[in-house]
């Protein structure tokens, strides 16, 4: 701890460069200012000076401390994200990459760095490899360790083709082998733009952010002007009231500095650092703070159904036997059908049957079975049982009601008009029907459901609050999308969804004003990823969809754009309340100063001394102290943010005026006051 914290101070000093302060006008002037006084209280020490050398170097000193404990809030912002890109760094130090003269891993090769591939190449990734760089599987299928991105210990699986592609960096390949085609040039890659935002080397600031500087050094140039013509105004009125002493340079210098907005000014850029940061705990890697600051103004959220809203494996939940048919004929006839099918769905099957009729294939061994899998030509899959001792074969079938329904019809069977209405009811309810048959004969209907996820129906209340509408995007058919939306609780959908659908979904809310948000995988996401104001792509998704985005999940987890928009409210409103803090702080030196500096010339400025402060020179050294500690005491609320909770604009424009607005009032008269008692005890008034 206290070594990131030294840390930290030695950072600070080193952004003390004037070079790198410029960037922030309003704690620019502070150094300047710093400077000045220390140039006086150095004249004052040759018995030169304008007021006694102590008081100019108390001043000068906490001026200093202004400046550092700015700086200090920034480099503890960007230090919380140093040792993650340090272990970043080390992952992709000294890999060497096999490069195919040819496209097959039979090809010759030639080994390489990391550092000499470029977009392109092609290089052949074996079991215990690092992936050199950045690309896409070209062939082969392996289980890749992606632990040192992620976080997360369990391998997944990369292939070719689909959405599953795409490769980083740094990453393990853990079993088989891959071919892949480089997608990034030296320097350019997925770790190193995560490094780089890691440790704010690039970091860009936000439109609102450089709003808010522009405000500030507004503020700051209208003080600066003010104070300077307050050195003339005060020897014009010494010399025309006959009596007092003219305001000092120095005392001018500690007015400007408690007056322009310092406090927020010192943590401005802290607050930014720290919302990047925050998504990166959240495993979020925000490539710009525009995204991040428009996640917390975001209007519509387009969610994809399978994965997001819904568990994504759709279960066996009920067996509805045909007319004449008893549940446990259906139900062992789809336990057979089922035994060969290791999708979920057809595991499901399985363990329906045997939860609901303890069916578990018991002398299933001795017939002569041969299983029919799943074909996207059939949409069927079965099982045909040779019976010993007879000469017809048992052909169940499982899959589509159209498809079962011709198989039957070829047998001479046909659909009775109650399994018909059943496969209806079960559609309209948002759920999938898989009909049963055994030759000629229709037995049932096996009603999959596609979970809806535990708690979703709440969190979209919640969204809902903040005023964000959801809208859930799914291929089904429009039937299974609105029960689905209904079940979940979401505002609208978008059934029978195409990529061009999407995009034309989020240019309509665009055109109305609104900030669009979404999340995507696939290739066919991209286009819709690369027009949505917030663009989350998962990091198991293929290139384009990730060059496309401009946030990555590393946890592919696509509930977590919930949690994006509250970290993205979180920074606006942590920004917000510390800017009301900051500019309701400086009410209370103005009692401060302005009496200090002027009393002697004008007596009857002694009634604004309204905190009964020692002496002038304690008034003046107490709101500069207090303006120094304000700012440390503020770090830890910058880093960790103002606690979210949904609210209406209203509510919470009310909440941080009486919060922050009013306490920014109150606690620099308690503070300035205590400063005040402390310096006179110990005689410094």
């Amino acid at each position: 701890m206290m070594t990131r914290y030294a840390t930290a101070l030695r950072d600070a000093l080193r952004k003390m460069d004037p070079r790198q302060m410029i960037r922030n006008p309003v704690m620019f002037v502070v150094e300047i200012g710093s400077a000045v006084t220390t140039i006086l209280w150095v004249q004052a020490l040759t018995g030169a000076g304008e007021a006694p050398a102590w008081f100019i170097g108390a001043i000068a000193f906490w001026l200093w401390i202004t400046v550092v404990f700015a700086n200090v809030s920034e480099a503890i912002a960007e230090g919380r994200g140093k040792a993650q890109a340090a272990a970043l760094r080390r992952s992709r130090e000294c890999v060497k990459a096999r490069r195919l003269t040819g496209t097959t891993p039979g090809a010759g090769h030639e080994d390489v760095l990391a550092g000499d591939l470029h977009a392109g190449d092609v290089v052949l990734v074996a079991s215990g490899d690092l992936i050199p760089a950045d690309g896409e599987v070209v062939e082969g299928i392996a289980s890749v360790d992606e632990s040192a991105i992620t976080g997360e210990s369990a391998p997944v699986i990369r292939e070719s083709g689909g959405d599953r592609s795409a490769v980083t960096g740094g990453t393990r390949v853990l079993s088989d082998q891959l071919v892949v085609r480089i997608t990034s040039e030296p320097g350019g890659g997925f770790l190193d733009r995560m490094i780089a935002l890691i440790e704010g080397a690039k970091r860009q600031k936000t439109p609102n952010e450089i709003a808010l500087n522009i405000l500030l050094a507004a503020f700051t140039i209208i003080f600066l002007v003010v104070c300077v013509t307050l050195l003339p105004f005060s020897v014009f009125s010494v010399h025309a009231a006959g009596q007092g002493t003219p305001i000092t340079v120095s005392v001018l210098v500690a007015l400007l500095v408690c007056l322009i907005p310092t406090t927020i000014g010192g943590l401005l850029s802290a607050i930014g650092i720290a919302g990047m940061d925050r998504m990166i705990r959240h495993n979020v890697i925000a490539t710009s703070g525009r995204a991040i600051e428009a996640a917390g103004d975001v209007d519509v959220l387009l969610l994809d159904k399978t994965g997001t809203i819904t568990l994504g494996n759709r279960m066996a939940t009920e067996f509805s036997p045909a007319p004449g048919v008893t549940p446990e004929r259906l139900a062992e006839a789809a336990h057979i059908s089922s035994m060969a099918d290791e999708t979920p769905e057809g595991r499901s099957v399985a363990v329906l049957a045997k939860e609901r009729y303890g069916l578990r294939g018991r002398g299933l061994h001795e017939a002569s079975m041969h299983f029919i899998p799943f074909s996207a030509q059939t949409r069927m899959s079965g099982v045909d049982i040779a019976q010993e001792g007879s000469a017809g074969v048992r052909q169940i079938r499982k899959g589509a009601s159209d498809a079962v329904k011709a198989f039957v019809q070829s047998a001479g069977g046909s659909m009775p008009a109650a399994v018909e209405r059943t496969i209806q009811d079960i559609s309209r309810q948002g759920a999938t029907p898989l009909v049963v048959a055994e030759n000629a004969e229709i037995l049932g209907v096996i009603q999959l459901k596609d979970i809806v996820k535990g708690g979703i129906k709440e969190r979209f209340a919640r969204l809902r609050s903040m005023g964000i509408r959801t809208i859930m995007i799914t291929g089904d058919n429009p039937l299974t999308a609105a029960a689905i939306a209904a079940e979940a609780g979401v505002d609208d959908f978008l059934a029978e969804a195409r990529p061009e659908d999407k995009l034309q979904l989020i240019r309509e809310h665009q055109r109305e004003g609104k900030l669009v948000a979404m999340t995507g995988d696939g290739t066919n996401d991209a286009p819709a990823l690369a027009q949505a104001d917030v663009a989350v792509a998962m990091n198991t998704g293929t290139q384009s969809a990730r060059e496309a985005s401009n946030m990555i999940d590393l946890d592919s987890n696509p509930t977590k754009l919930m949690e994006i928009v509250e970290i993205g409210k979180q920074l606006l409103m942590t920004r917000g309340a510390l800017t009301t803090f900051s500019i309701a702080n400086d009410v209370a030196k103005y009692f401060a100063i302005i009496p200090a500096a002027f009393a002697t010339t004008y007596p009857a400025l002694g009634m604004l001394n309204i905190m009964g402060l020692g002496s002038p020179a304690s008034a003046i050294l107490s709101a500069v102290i207090f303006n120094a500690l304000i700012i440390v005491a503020l770090i830890p609320l910058a880093l960790k943010g103002i606690r979210y909770a949904p609210m209406s604009a209203a509510t919470l424009l009310r909440r941080h005026l009486l919060i922050y607005g009013v306490g920014g009032l109150i606690a620099p008269f308690i503070g300035i006051k205590a400063i005040d008692l402390l310096l006179t005890s110990f005689g410094l008034g």
